[in-house]
């Protein structure tokens, strides 16, 4: 297989920057991350695994901290992101609720690191299970963060993600008429599958669905992706603020997809998990030989 392209095409300073500016009301205004994150919850039910150690990469404030640890009350837990005020307000969100309701099941203490997902600081072999929740489409180099996942991965360890795919806020694109980026580049289902295979994962599996989110106005829309750190960081963004005449003429043109008293918002939304298979080559080049003493 070829090796997987990929242009850099995002700010990182600039997404770190909006996600700290939203940190405080962050949990307030993502209700659809939430929603993501409780059908990837659902998935899980039909996997039998028992991570020693679990990682929530791209964790934000760790709104799904607790429900993890609440399923797999023996592992470690480990939230990561890269966004140190998201971390700092989800710490002090959930000392003040141990401190209220002591008797709340789940992890009494997660580890939070701030870390680029690109360069982990984790050992080699150190997680049972990586959950990744709508973190991989704020990376300039998803294959990158994916060749890191699969070194922190032990063998036969479990990586699950979600992320948002191209259809992702058609609607609001379409409204635009000019020579700007108005929301990030999102990636193909199928690129993401090419990635794992190249990073060395076993029986990637890849699905999509589409989520219609409807607002009463697009400023109702665009506060609500402000107020959840979801503002652009494409390369090709307008640097200065819209204009009156300009912002009429999108809101005008949105309004032509008013369905019963409301605008739609798609959101393509890209589930994904795969396994560390064991290696089939050491670093000389020679080929692994497995025996299974029970079999023979």
């Amino acid at each position: 297989m070829p090796a997987v392209s990929v242009t850099p095409s995002i700010d990182a300073r600039r997404v770190r920057r909006a996600f700290a500016r939203a940190a405080a009301g962050y949990d307030a205004a993502a209700a659809l991350q939430r929603e993501i994150a409780a059908r990837m919850l659902e998935r899980l039910d039909d996997v039998k695994i028992r991570p020693d150690v679990l990682v929530d990469l791209g964790c934000g404030t760790g709104a799904s901290l607790a429900a993890l640890g609440e399923r797999y009350p023996r592992a470690r837990i480990v939230g990561i992101d890269v966004c140190e005020a998201m971390l700092r307000v989800g710490d002090r969100q959930r000392s003040k609720l141990l401190w209220m309701l002591p008797f709340l099941r789940g992890p009494k203490h997660a580890s939070l690191i701030a870390a680029n997902a690109q360069a982990l600081p984790l050992a080699a072999g150190a997680a049972g299970f990586i959950w990744s929740n709508l973190m991989l489409h704020w990376l300039a180099d998803p294959l990158a963060a994916f060749r890191e996942m699969h070194r922190t991965l032990e063998v036969d360890g479990l990586l699950m993600f979600s992320t948002f795919g191209p259809d992702t806020l058609k609607e609001l694109r379409a409204s635009f008429q000019d020579e700007y980026e108005h929301s990030l580049r999102f990636i193909d289902m199928h690129d993401y599958g090419d990635m794992l295979v190249e990073c060395g994962f076993a029986g990637p599996v890849m699905d999509v669905e589409r989520l219609t989110v409807s607002y009463p106005s697009p400023e109702a829309l665009f506060d609500e992706l402000r107020r959840s750190g979801s503002t652009s960081a494409a390369p090709g963004r307008r640097r200065g603020l819209l204009g009156r005449q300009t912002w009429r003429a999108v809101c005008d043109a949105y309004e032509k997809l008013r369905v019963e008293g409301r605008l739609p918002a798609t959101f393509e939304v890209v589930y994904g998990h795969a396994w560390k298979a064991a290696p089939r080559t050491i670093a000389d080049g020679r080929s692994v030989i497995r025996f299974d003493a029970k079999r023979a």
